[in-house]
């Protein structure tokens, strides 16, 4: 069974509350009417309730940009899976931005997935090297070591998608290549049948993030083992992520009529 292409934009700390929902409001119609993609947008946390009230009735979904490992307590300026249990379905967790710049280790992310899972959040988990690991030869003894350490004594499920997001490409307009990208994603999955097995291995959707742009997207998504992409600053113009879902689907599903035919 083809595992259903996915396609996030990640808004990182971008857009106020009011230009959030005049962001989904260019987009909302056209983006509502793309099959075979699931489409999630992840807002900045003040934007979430105005956007879960925007989407409600759309096939598009909600995500958070990160949280706690705890339910509750002391812990000023932090987000639990309890408050974003009644607003979104899917939370990133593990991401570069969260490791390098705030600290977050390893073992703290392997908290956060299980937390999130046992909260009925669908964790988009991201892993990748720095460049100077790339440049060392260091890129599947980088990516092995998070997956394991994330993912330890975590039950099978496929309730999680995987983002392969090289930091060097993080931001930099210097996109990994579709070919290099596929070579680490089946890399990933090899991870994924030792720890769990290779059936949820195959059935996983796991994700290319870095620099993706609407003139991009073709070389990562024509790529079998990548199945879809985590999105960073494109998913800020309405018509580059708009573009990237589109052209997702229509390489995916070639047989599908593209909802916009005839459109200017």
């Amino acid at each position: 069974m083809m595992r259903v292409p996915f396609v996030a934009g990640n808004w990182k700390m971008n857009t106020t509350v009011t230009e959030a929902e005049e962001l989904v409001y260019d987009m909302l119609d056209r983006l509502d009417r793309v099959e075979g993609v699931e489409k999630v947008l992840c807002p900045p946390f003040v934007a979430l309730v105005s956007i879960n009230m925007m989407l409600r009735g759309s096939s598009i979904k909600l995500g958070a940009q990160n949280m706690h490992f705890e339910t509750l307590g002391a812990y000023t300026g932090e987000i639990s899976p309890l408050m974003l249990g009644e607003l979104c379905e899917f939370v990133i967790l593990g991401h570069s931005e969260r490791r390098w710049y705030f600290g977050e280790t390893d073992e703290m992310i392997n908290k956060k997935v299980k937390v999130a899972l046992s909260h009925g959040l669908k964790p988009i988990f991201c892993v990748g090297e720095r460049l100077e690991e790339n440049e060392a030869g260091k890129t599947r003894e980088v990516i092995d070591r998070q997956v394991m350490a994330a993912l330890d004594d975590v039950s099978p499920t496929h309730d999680l998608v995987i983002a392969y997001e090289p930091v060097w490409a993080i931001g930099t307009g210097r996109a990994a290549s579709g070919e290099q990208a596929a070579v680490t994603i089946k890399f990933i999955r090899s991870i994924l049948a030792k720890l769990w097995n290779r059936d949820i291995a195959q059935d996983l959707r796991i994700l290319y993030g870095g620099s993706v742009t609407s003139n991009n997207i073709a070389e990562f998504i024509s790529q079998p083992e990548i199945d879809g992409a985590l999105v960073g600053g494109a998913s800020l113009k309405a018509e580059d992520f708009l573009g990237i879902v589109t052209q997702t689907a229509e390489i995916k599903y070639p047989h599908l009529p593209s909802p916009f035919k005839g459109e200017e």
